[in-house]
């Protein structure tokens, strides 16, 4: 195994407050093996983490910050799928897959990541039964999640549409009413699964109906059951 994790005045792993629900449950000796064969790194915002396509080295695990994952469909339009937030992992969905990467993840903020060797995941998994069901426990959540999401964009219109992302990202993602928006507004476009200027109307729609307080990247929600009703309509 390659020693990935070699700098002086990293976070050690068994001392780590940011551990995963899975790797929580690890024993000491094979919390010094992850230590061992994962590299924490600073990643910038706007970076790619990992990109569709390319052949899956490692897992990498999000230590801090937020994350979107997202694909390009035809004619290069971007689609992203979900934000994701610190305290979980990138590429899980490819690890058990033909070893390529099938989404793309960037960073939405100044974040940090560590990579982990995925044959040392991959080991974890088939030794430790806990581990294991913590890992799959999570890809089936995101995938529900995913497919729930994608499902109801599919039976609404604008508005309805735009509600739930409001609500995702209220609910979900922050946990708060007031929040700043990490996203540009094409983003917001590309998680509304909506053009750029049908989210431009429906931002201004929510503003003039009092159901939003928009000021520069800072969105409040003041009307939130006004707001799941749209939702509900669709």
């Amino acid at each position: 195994m390659n020693n990935f994790f070699d700098g002086e005045g990293e976070e050690n792993c068994l001392v780590c407050n940011e551990k995963s629900c899975a790797a929580a449950v690890l024993s000491d000796n094979q919390l010094n093996t992850l230590n061992n064969n994962s590299r924490e790194t600073d990643i910038r915002k706007g970076e790619t983490i990992l990109k569709a396509g390319a052949l899956t080295s490692h897992i990498v695990y999000l230590k801090t910050g937020f994350v979107k994952e997202h694909v390009e469909g035809p004619g290069q339009k971007s689609k992203i799928l979900q934000i994701i937030k610190k305290q979980s992992y990138l590429g899980l969905p490819s690890l058990f897959g033909a070893r390529i990467n099938h989404y793309s993840y960037t960073a939405l903020q100044d974040l940090k990541v560590c990579f982990i060797d995925i044959n040392v995941f991959l080991e974890f998994i088939k030794d430790r039964g806990s581990f294991a069901f913590e890992v799959l426990s999570y890809v089936s959540r995101e995938s529900l999640n995913k497919d729930f999401h994608l499902i109801n964009q599919g039976h609404k219109r604008m508005y309805g549409r735009f509600a739930d992302v409001l609500l995702y990202l209220s609910e979900e993602i922050f946990g708060t009413t007031a929040f700043d928006l990490l996203l540009t507004r094409q983003e917001l476009a590309e998680l509304a699964g909506m053009s750029r200027e049908n989210t431009a109307r429906a931002l201004s729609h929510f503003r003039e109906e009092g159901i939003l307080n928009i000021n520069g990247k800072n969105i409040e929600i003041l009307k939130m059951d006004l707001l799941k009703r749209i939702s509900k309509n669709g």
